[in-house]
């Protein structure tokens, strides 16, 4: 495996890297990838240096292929809203303008969206316990609290 690495992981590396299009992070976790599913066939791998090359390329790129095709099917990572950090002043004003802002914002919400957010950021409660009290199940408090975030940062960004 040492002599697979030295001899492979280089050309290997800069062809993923133009495949994520100058990503090296990802390009990098492709690589590595690609080196472990050599790791787990090394009985069957091919002796000779030209079709094992072969092999690791059509491995490095089916694994690019499916690391894209996964990427389109999540939905993208959207952090969290930390309501208590929007102002970053200690300004009595800046307050003010920060609170009513926010309730201007969620007075503009579903009442479902505002009612799990209330529980979630407003009283700490988990997702489980949000659930519990809003009597719905903990996945649709997830789903209605991203949905909330997102509409609650379209209005406050307005």
């Amino acid at each position: 495996m040492n002599a697979l690495h030295e001899a492979q992981a280089r050309p290997l590396y800069r062809f993923l890297l133009r495949l994520t299009l100058g990503n090296t992070q990802a390009a990098e976790d492709l690589l590595q990838e690609t080196l472990l599913r050599a790791w787990r066939h090394l009985d069957h791998l091919p002796s000779e240096t030209e079709p094992l090359r072969r092999w690791l390329f059509t491995v490095a790129r089916r694994v690019a292929i499916d690391a894209a095709r996964s990427r389109q099917v999540r939905p993208p990572e959207t952090g969290a809203l930390d309501l208590t950090t929007i102002p970053a002043d200690d300004s009595p004003i800046d307050q003010f303008v920060a609170a009513h802002t926010i309730r201007a914002a969620l007075a503009r919400l579903s009442h479902d969206h505002r009612q799990v957010l209330l529980e979630v950021y407003v009283r700490e409660r988990s997702t489980k316990e949000a659930a519990a009290i809003l009597g719905i199940p903990e996945g649709t408090v997830k789903s209605r609290t991203h949905h909330a975030l997102r509409a609650l940062r379209a209005i406050v960004g307005q």
